[in-house]
């Protein structure tokens, strides 16, 4: 019997069309239910934080910006060195390696918060500080690990994606992760609701092996490796020969500062919105996780449709566009009172924001040669990192402090605290899109590249 004609090996084939080869679709199916377990783990804690561990407390804000704080500060202070190691580390190694360790990280927090009594809302203080102790000492650990993981991925899909397919590629991942966005916060408010927050941490710990026995099945090239005592010799060497090459390139250092100006306005969207829903949208906390749903569906049209946009427009095009429409978006979804039109709203954002993010990875990917993948992602992924940091905490800390109280009649027009904070972000991302535009005018390998698609 000839087995290539058997329904199962075809469904395997045209899967393996679909998601451009065997390797990269093993890579997006494990990726696939990693992000939702991450997305998951993220909802809850906020959820968790926010309204059970802090509730009532005038830092609950802050408290919870800090478990994305403790998220982004080793992509600045680790991030660096991991660059230098991944460029020359086995790739697939790596990613295992980092995929293990996050596993077992999650179930420890799982195994210290059943040991903990449980917290009692807004009466003992040092079991809720505690409790957030041990959070962001996992969330930090686990964000560590990322450093290592991601600049890996990116450099094996580099490995394994033909050049005129890595457009499609990272549109590809960019819908895994806006279904992530719409399944886990949805699935997170569930279990939040009804089983409680030990199983979705469980979840998480689960992604991560199903992202493991993912890349076990992959078959990707090793490198050349040298000797230890020459590999410590050459760490600051190769750190700073990456520096140089990121800094003599008009392109990377466009999309570096222009993401800056981004980051520094979506951190506090991202740290503040469960509580834009509950004061200025007058809604439920519960709809929170419904709204970062709906942000992921508005993601997922905008990763199908990029495709069509980049090959009309132009990869730089269409990135500095879209970053100057998510500027005039943000600023419209700051001004909204109704949680509906506050949905619509934001699934053109999530749109807009999703094809900034594909066309990210195909940009730096079609100027970096491969033997710099890592280090490139040494300087952005940094870069972002302590635009994230000091958008969490500038947001956080406002929105607790200073304008905790806030209240102002502008021509007829009120403002509060989180509306406020979100106005400057929808001005800082519109700095961002134009100083990208006129940086970009003159740069004509992307277009190359997508014509050769066409």
């Amino acid at each position: 019997m000839n087995t290539s004609s058997t329904p199962t090996n075809g469904v395997l084939v045209k899967l393996s069309g679909l998601l451009i080869n065997r390797q990269f679709a093993l890579i997006w199916s494990g990726q696939a239910i990693s992000v939702i377990g991450d997305i998951l783990f993220d909802t809850t804690l906020v959820l968790w934080v926010a309204t059970v561990i802090a509730r009532g407390q005038p830092w609950a804000p802050l408290a919870v910006s800090g478990i994305l704080l403790t998220a982004a500060i080793p992509r600045f202070i680790i991030g660096p060195v991991a660059g230098v190691f991944t460029d020359r580390w086995d790739k697939r190694g790596t990613m295992l390696a980092m995929d293990a360790i996050r596993a077992v990280l999650i179930v420890l927090l799982v195994l210290l918060n059943a040991i903990l009594p449980p917290p009692v809302r807004g009466v003992d203080l040092t079991s809720a500080f505690l409790r957030l102790g041990i959070i962001y000492a996992i969330v930090f650990l686990t964000s560590s690990c990322t450093q290592f993981f991601t600049p890996s991925l990116l450099a094996l899909i580099n490995d394994i994606v033909e050049g005129p397919s890595l457009v499609r590629a990272s549109g590809l991942i960019q819908i895994v992760a806006s279904l992530a966005i719409i399944i886990g916060p949805a699935l997170a408010g569930l279990l939040f609701s009804t089983v409680g927050v030990q199983w979705a941490f469980l979840l998480n710990a689960f992604s991560f092996m199903a992202s493991f026995s993912a890349i076990l099945a992959v078959r990707a090239p090793r490198p050349v490796r040298d000797s230890t005592a020459e590999q410590h010799r050459k760490v600051l060497h190769e750190f700073l020969e990456g520096m140089r090459f990121y800094v003599g390139n008009r392109l990377l250092v466009t999309i570096l500062i222009s993401g800056v100006l981004v980051m520094l306005g979506s951190g506090a969207i991202n740290a503040l919105n469960v509580f834009f829903v509950i004061q200025n949208l007058h809604a439920s906390a519960s709809l929170y996780g419904l709204l970062s749903a709906v942000l992921g569906l508005g993601a997922i049209v905008g990763a199908a449709a990029s495709g069509l946009m980049v090959q009309r427009l132009g990869m730089e095009r269409a990135f500095w566009l879209s970053i100057m429409l998510s500027g005039v978006v943000t600023l419209l979804y700051a001004r909204l009172t109704s949680f509906s039109l506050a949905s619509g709203v934001i699934v053109l954002l999530g749109g807009l924001m999703s094809i900034v993010n594909v066309v990210v990875a195909p940009l730096v990917l079609g100027v970096t040669p491969n033997e710099f993948i890592g280090r490139v992602s040494s300087v952005i992924t940094p870069a972002f990192s302590l635009a994230s940091i000091l958008s969490l905490s500038v947001a956080g800390y406002l929105a607790s402090t200073l304008l905790y109280r806030f209240r102002a009649t502008w021509f007829g027009v009120t403002f509060g605290p989180i509306d406020t904070i979100f106005l400057g972000t929808g001005v800082l991302m519109l700095i961002g899109g134009l100083y990208a535009m006129m940086n970009l005018k003159n740069v004509e390998l992307a277009k190359e590249k997508v014509r050769k698609e066409g």
